[in-house]
Parts: C-alpha cells; sequence; structure tokens
C-alpha cells in the first residue's frame, strides 16, 4: 500500500479509502471485532499502520456505544451572548444523552489550536466559534467533524450554523433612515476575525440607501461596553454631525449610549443608537436598546442538530447550513 499525500492526522475516512473498505469495518478491524474476515482485518490494519491512525473515541462508540461526547469552542465566557449559545448546545446535547465538554479561547488565536488540539482527542465532534481557514481547522481537528458558528464551511466535512447578518444590518438601517437618519456611523467589533462581515454589509447597505459614509465612519472596537464607549467618543469626534449610530453588538450599543449621554447628546433626540444581539440587557439600560434580535440558543440547538447527522452519516453537512435570522426589536434608543 502507498501512503496517500495528505497533511495532519489521517482520519477514519483515509484508512477506510486506502482498505477500500467501509468506516464500519474498519472500526470492526481496530476493535478486534469478529464480523470481518482475517485477510480484510489485515488490510484494514496495515493500513492504519501505514498512516499511523489513532481511532478517534466515535469510532471506538461505533461498537461499544460510549456517550457522544461534544466539544464546545467560545470566545468569551464573559460576554452574555455566548453563554445563551453554549446553554442552546447544552439542553440540545442533554436531550440526546450526551455530554458537553466548554472551553473559551478569550479570543486567542493560540488558545483556539490548543483547544482544538486537546478537543480533538476526547470529543465526537466539535461546535464552535473558530477563525483559522477551514483546512487549518480540519487539520487540527484530526478528522473529528466540525460544526462551525456563525461562518460557513467550505468542506463537505464541515457542519455550519449561520446568522444573516445582510438581513439584520439591512433591517436595521432601513428602520434608521425611514426614522430620518442619513449620517450613520457604525461601530464595528474587533478583533475577532470571524466578525462575519458587518462592516462590509454597513457600507453596501448604505449604499443602496443612497447615504454618503465610507470606511471613514467606522470605528473598530472590541467587544464590551468599554469598547463602545471609547469608540463611540472617537467617532463623535471625527464626525460630530453623526445622528445615528449602528453598533456591532449590544455591549457596544451600551457603551455608546453611555458615550453619546457624556458627551451632551440625547439618545435618540441627538444620536440614535440600535445594537445587534438582542441581549435582555438592552430591556434593562435607559433609554431601552433598539436591537436586531438574534435567537441564540437557537443557535445551539441547530448545531448540535448538525452534529447528529453528520455522525449518523444521514447528510452532507456542507448541504444543510441552517440559518438564523435577527428580529428587528423597535424600543426608545432609536
Amino acid at each position: 500500500m502507498s501512503r496517500p499525500g495528505r497533511r495532519g492526522r489521517a482520519t477514519i475516512e483515509d484508512v477506510a479509502k486506502l482498505a477500500g473498505v467501509s468506516r464500519q469495518t474498519v472500526s470492526r478491524a481496530v476493535n478486534d471485532m469478529a464480523e470481518i474476515t482475517p485477510s480484510t482485518k489485515q488490510r484494514v490494519l496495515e493500513a492504519v499502520r501505514t498512516l499511523g491512525y489513532r481511532p478517534s473515541r466515535f469510532a471506538r462508540g461505533l461498537v461499544k456505544q460510549d456517550t457522544t461526547t461534544i466539544g464546545l469552542i467560545i470566545p468569551d465566557l464573559v460576554n452574555p451572548f455566548f453563554p445563551e449559545v453554549a446553554a442552546g448546545v447544552l439542553a440540545a446535547a442533554e436531550h440526546r444523552g450526551w455530554h458537553v465538554v466548554v472551553c473559551d479561547t478569550q479570543y486567542s488565536p493560540e488558545r483556539e489550536l490548543a483547544a482544538l488540539e486537546v478537543l480533538s482527542h476526547q470529543a465526537d465532534a466539535i461546535v464552535g466559534y473558530l477563525s483559522y481557514p477551514d483546512d487549518e481547522l480540519e487539520r487540527h481537528a484530526g478528522g473529528v467533524p466540525l460544526v462551525l458558528l456563525e461562518r460557513p464551511g467550505s468542506s463537505p466535512r464541515l457542519g455550519s450554523v449561520s446568522i444573516d447578518i445582510e438581513g439584520g444590518v439591512l433591517a436595521g438601517m432601513r428602520h434608521l433612515v425611514s426614522s430620518g437618519h442619513n449620517r450613520i456611523g457604525m461601530l464595528d467589533g474587533a478583533p475577532y476575525p470571524s466578525a462575519n462581515g458587518r462592516r462590509q454589509h454597513y457600507l453596501s447597505v448604505s449604499h443602496e440607501l443612497g447615504l454618503a459614509v465610507d470606511d471613514g465612519w467606522v470605528f473598530d472596537c472590541d467587544h464590551s461596553v468599554e469598547g463602545g464607549a471609547s469608540a463611540m467618543e472617537a467617532l463623535l469626534g471625527a464626525h460630530p454631525d453623526v445622528t445615528a449610530v449602528f453598533a456591532f453588538n449590544d455591549l457596544v450599543a451600551v457603551g455608546a449610549v453611555q458615550a453619546a449621554r457624556g458627551l451632551g447628546r440625547q439618545v435618540p433626540a441627538d444620536c440614535a443608537v440600535i445594537g445587534f444581539d438582542g441581549l435582555q440587557l438592552g430591556e434593562l439600560v435607559d433609554p431601552p436598546l433598539t436591537t436586531l434580535h438574534i435567537d441564540k440558543r437557537r443557535i445551539g440547538e441547530l448545531a448540535v442538530e448538525q452534529v447528529a447527522l453528520i455522525l449518523s452519516e444521514q447528510t452532507n453537512a456542507a448541504t444543510h447550513w441552517p440559518v438564523v435570522r435577527p428580529r428587528l426589536v423597535i424600543r426608545r434608543s432609536a
């Protein structure tokens, strides 16, 4: 047997292809089951040795019926958005009798790769907010199925749960324009690389609506109240004629409201503010926050459904990408 050219850890699919058998046959061979012929078993084990294949927990579970474990990678447990997504994953997994292992990367690329490496040995599938290119993610996951959150996947072996960011931005911007605003700035989230193109959609929608704005009307900030406040001060300093602000998320929007009021501007009379999350926090601040509400628990539930489909081999994950659509919730901030 010749070893196929590839990078990263060998997968059960690689062994099956090299040996000319099914995944189930590979699992039976590596678990020393009796349902295959000695010659087939020998061929499979030779492929295992050639590729240096190490069975995942799921490959062993095909025979032993172990409890399925999902690895969940999120970037920030402090941000209230992500615990709600995690709650959806945990509830859906518990309903199936599955376990969940949670890793918080704190927006660190190094932590993200470390989490992938650890979970590739502990989990049957990995769900997460991941920033690296698909091929690199698959390489570090070592053949363990992946479900990406809030971004599409380019590989047939990758599942995905996305948010209709373009539709949300369009709904929010149309609301601001219909309210009489045409000088609308944006506070965009950074440094997370997988920020879903809010900036690009803001710029394209602004062009469609005939607004005279460009990239200079967008100020970056981290995903926090403090970050939003700082970016709002910078935006109003550069463009004092701004009458409305589209914020990356609700935490940033709350910071924007605080900064505007600290500069003597009334919200929404002098400057309207709209968020993008639908956090409960938005109902409690003064004025209550207009926002694009996202069903965060549903994201987690759909991710577990993707895992179930991938592990059962009922579908090609890349052809079944569910999308969660934001809903405009109008309150007094805009």
